[in-house]
């Protein structure tokens, strides 16, 4: 039973947790220059006792699912280790990652050892020149290598995101390629739309496009919308009988998009953020130092419950304390 609810009925079952700020891509729409240390906050990383009491704490409240994020999660030299201690001495079901793909064709075997659930890897395109230029890393072939090996080794839970960007991977070519992708590979594909954050304004100006662009192009091959499980994102996802993956859409700026919002999230130096995009948020660091301190970590966590808003308001241009998509694991 989930024991986390808002004051609008909402349930969340599902935590997004961020153990790194460090990314070693520059994608545009996030660190066009990369990784910049943050001066302003000197806090090391959660370490892995207080990522392990962490879980503990959510799994005891009725979360079944943790997907681990950073920056790129995999640059920590203990990325095993955490896997390991959350999917077998943390109590909670699922634990899945969000990786940017960087040497996944030699990782591939590792991630599956560690008993992993979910992997989702972001693939801006499918084009080698395109994917450079958006990434500032040729290594498109390695990445797409690694789901070979993923597939090989039986491992089926795979998703890919793209960022979806005007005039970029925006276009029905665009849109082909992934679907001839898919066609056969079990593979879940999502278009995610452009973001304003705080330090992108001038690249979102540029390059955001609706959704809607790519919705128009599924209604116009005929696929057909499905609905998806409790603990599942915010993706609306389209299938077709003879393909064996599925395409999504995640529209953070559709009509009653934070109804379905069913999770939290947790920052790589112990912050609780009840929303990407919300300015209300605390650090719970200072309970995580003990055991003995999970039950006033519970009591802590549930009284923010009360705080977390309606909605986003990305629509209105607010991007709350977001600067990047970096600190808070996107």
């Amino acid at each position: 039973m989930n024991i986390l609810k808002d004051s609008f009925g909402r349930t969340f079952p599902y935590i997004r947790m961020s153990i790194t700020d460090v990314c070693n891509f520059k994608c545009g729409y996030c660190l066009p220059n990369g990784y910049q240390v943050d001066k302003s906050d000197n806090r090391k990383f959660l370490h892995l006792d207080e990522i392990r009491r962490l879980a503990k704490c959510f799994s005891e409240l009725g979360v079944n699912k943790i997907r681990i994020t950073g920056g790129e999660p995999t640059v920590r030299k203990d990325f095993f280790e955490i896997i390991k201690v959350l999917k077998f001495e943390s109590g909670i079901k699922k634990v899945a990652i969000t990786t940017n793909g960087y040497h996944l064709d030699i990782k591939a075997k590792l991630l599956v050892d560690s008993g992993l659930n979910g992997i989702n890897i972001s693939i801006d395109s499918l084009n080698r020149n395109t994917f450079k230029n958006i990434t500032g890393h040729d290594r498109l072939p390695e990445i797409l290598k690694g789901i070979e090996n993923l597939q090989d080794l039986e491992f089926n839970n795979i998703k890919i995101n793209a960022v979806l960007l005007k005039n970029i991977n925006s276009s029905s070519k665009d849109f082909d390629e992934w679907s001839n992708f898919i066609q056969n590979n079990k593979i879940d594909f999502r278009y995610i739309e452009l973001m304003q954050t705080g330090e992108n304004l001038d690249y979102f100006k540029k390059y955001h496009v609706s959704s809607k662009v790519f919705k128009n192009y599924l209604s116009e091959n005929k696929w057909i919308y499905q609905t998806f499980g409790k603990d599942a994102g915010p993706s609306l996802n389209y299938i077709k009988p003879e393909y064996k993956g599925k395409f999504g859409i995640i529209a953070p700026y559709s009509k009653d998009f934070c109804k379905t919002c069913n999770r939290l999230r947790i920052t790589s130096r112990g912050d609780l953020r009840l929303c990407l995009f919300g300015n209300t948020g605390i650090s719970v660091r200072h309970l995580l130092q003990k055991d003995s301190q999970l039950n006033e970590l519970k009591d802590l966590i549930l009284k923010q419950m009360q705080f977390k808003k309606q909605s986003h308001y990305l629509e209105l241009g607010e991007t709350g304390s977001t600067k990047n998509l970096s600190k808070t694991g996107g």
